[in-house]
């Protein structure tokens, strides 16, 4: 049955939804931020996420002390034929469901924003380069649930409804067939954007192991979505070290078996050739972030490091993160030395990963000067 409301009322319970979808991801973002099978799920632009507690609509009957209504032959109270016998009742307690929904980077981004209370990032550079952007400006008929039109889809639904003469409009049914469903889809526009790099720089060494690699994975996933959602172009580059530095792609960035020592300036020496070559810093918005457990080789190595950053590297970054994640065979000592060196430096932000958990404080420290 149809209320007054029509596809108004449909919008209205869609959003009502959605808000409170996003209070329980607000509620339980700490969470969120550990989840990495969450990763796992990302899409193009949306992310599939577990939401317990919510319970999805159904119809729910009332208690029958009465006599029942029924249809046919028999009077009231009359039972009917049939087999009594039976294995036994069946259960009375509720499943435990799980719903997934999905949501968009941008608003996990803008959710992480709030909660954190991270301030937006202002942009440097140029402002004349264009780039592509997709968004949801045309229709088409199929795509996930998320993306229907459900305005559209009831006006087509009518319309049909209406043309094959099945609609009684003092016994308003509303059928939906799978042609009624319409989706939003999006297509390529151009627009100008501010530049923006990320570089991310990891240890390989043989003191970072697994655990370690997915503390990483899990932070660079939520630095990257925030970064995003700041700028509208957006460019990540990938480093990976030992004693030598080379660049990967993001999947072997994440999965590279570690072996080796560890020569933490042979990851800075890289990234500055990199940024020489390709990202001038007048036009473009520059993040490193390295990850590592701070074993590094020698003191020495690590006051070349320290050079390095403060005549190169930090200077010409909107910001360096580094990030030490804990590890039973590092030594931990890097990011005193960093601390101890350069102290004054406005755009370096250090922060220690010790478990999941502390990913969410790490992910504030980095951003909360809005850099």
């Amino acid at each position: 049955m149809v209320d007054n409301g029509g596809p108004l009322k449909i919008g209205k319970d869609h959003q009502r939804f959605r808000q409170i979808v996003k209070g329980r991801i607000r509620k339980d973002l700490r969470k969120f931020l550990t989840r990495g099978e969450l990763i796992g799920k990302e899409g193009k632009h949306l992310v599939s996420i577990p939401v317990p507690g919510i319970e999805l609509p159904h119809f729910r009957y009332g208690d029958n002390n009465d006599q029942g209504v029924g249809q046919g032959d028999g009077e009231a109270g009359q039972t009917v034929d049939g087999d009594e016998s039976g294995a036994g009742p069946g259960g009375t307690e509720p499943g435990q469901h799980i719903l997934e929904v999905e949501v968009s980077l941008e608003e996990l981004a803008d959710i992480l924003g709030e909660e954190l209370q991270l301030p937006r990032i202002m942009p440097k550079g140029r402002h004349n380069i264009t780039s592509v952007k997709e968004r949801y400006s045309s229709i088409r008929q199929s795509g996930p649930e998320s993306l229907r039109h459900f305005k559209r889809t009831f006006r087509r639904a009518l319309r049909r409804l209406i043309m094959s003469g099945a609609w009684d409009p003092n016994n308003p049914k509303m059928v939906f067939e799978r042609s009624d469903k319409l989706y939003r889809s999006w297509k390529p526009v151009r627009k100008p954007q501010s530049n923006a790099v990320i570089v991310y720089m990891m240890d390989v060494s043989g003191s970072m192991g697994h655990e370690q690699k997915e503390l990483v994975r899990l932070e660079a996933f939520w630095i990257d979505a925030w970064l995003r959602r700041n700028y509208d172009g957006i460019e990540s580059r990938y480093i990976v070290h030992d004693v030598h530095a080379a660049e990967v792609d993001r999947e072997t960035f994440f999965h590279l078996r570690e072996d080796g020592g560890t020569k933490i300036s042979s990851a800075f020496k890289f990234c500055k050739e990199m940024l020489d070559k390709h990202y001038a810093a007048s036009e473009w918005n520059i993040y490193l972030f390295h990850f590592s457990d701070g074993d590094n080789s020698s003191e020495a190595d690590s006051r070349e490091c320290c050079d390095m950053l403060k005549q190169h590297l930090l200077p010409n970054a909107n910001q360096f993160g580094y990030c030490q994640v804990a590890s039973a065979y590092g030594s931990g000592h890097f990011i005193n030395v960093l601390r101890e060196h350069l102290a004054n430096q406005e755009n370096m932000v250090t922060s220690r990963v010790n478990t999941k958990d502390d990913i969410y404080d790490s992910i504030k420290e980095f951003f909360a000067k809005g850099r």
